[in-house]
């Protein structure tokens, strides 16, 4: 089908059994009622969501680890809630791909948040079975970062350089200043490290695949330095 090789191709994935893919994007709008979910997406909805709370999790445990229990939670919520996985479905254009009921299509269930996030769960439940964890893992956190959701930058923690500089001025007027120390890698997986001053003094470095995001860390970790005595 020349639909599945368009969509394996924006996955960055190639199914050695496509029937997988197929089961992923069917709709259970397309089985009579009563159905057993053998020949529907939501088995491998269920088994997607697993693997993706497992891989989001194993991820930011490892790239934080000064964050505490509630921290990681909320930090994962926001990567992996309904809106943010139909965000990436849109990326890669599922909606065009489900196979639904003519009914359930009229009635706009393609643009539809949990048909998307559903099937995106599928999706990755379908790699998982096709290809393993390693290659889901590689999926989901290559499609995390494209998207812009870059996991070296907790989305739950609102604004630590302005916490920082907020931290500072208590005791000193001037602001802390960010100096990039380091950027190497290919273009499509470049990493950054920052340097955060106050007064002369290096507070923190910190990493990144943006330079934000490694300014980002760098004030993160000195926050939790000078406010929370906690060594990186």
């Amino acid at each position: 089908m020349p639909e599945i090789i368009e969509l394996e191709a924006g996955l960055g994935y190639h199914f050695r059994d496509p029937n997988l893919l197929i089961l992923a994007l069917t709709h259970p709008s397309l089985t009579r009622e009563g159905a057993d979910g053998q020949n529907h997406n939501q088995r491998l909805e269920f088994l997607g969501d697993a693997v993706i709370q497992v891989v989001v999790t194993r991820e930011l445990y490892d790239r934080f680890p000064n964050l505490g229990e509630g921290d990681l939670t909320q930090a994962r919520a926001r990567l992996v809630n309904r809106t943010s996985l139909a965000a990436q479905a849109r990326r890669l254009d599922l909606g065009r791909y489900v196979l639904l009921s003519r009914g359930e299509d009229v009635s706009g269930g393609r643009t539809r948040n949990s048909t998307l996030a559903d099937a995106f769960e599928a999706v990755v439940g379908a790699v998982y079975l096709d290809g393993g964890l390693v290659k889901a893992s590689e999926l989901l956190v290559r499609l995390l970062r494209e998207s812009g959701s870059d996991m070296n930058e907790p989305l739950n923690l609102s604004n630590p350089k302005g916490e920082l500089q907020e931290f500072l001025q208590i005791n000193s007027p001037e602001a802390p200043c960010y100096q990039l120390i380091l950027a190497e890698g290919p273009d499509h997986n470049r990493t950054f490290k920052c340097a955060v001053f106050h007064n002369g003094i290096e507070l923190a470095r910190g990493l990144g695949h943006s330079k934000k995001a490694a300014e980002f860390h760098a004030a993160l970790l000195a926050l939790q330095i000078l406010r929370d005595g906690v060594k990186p």
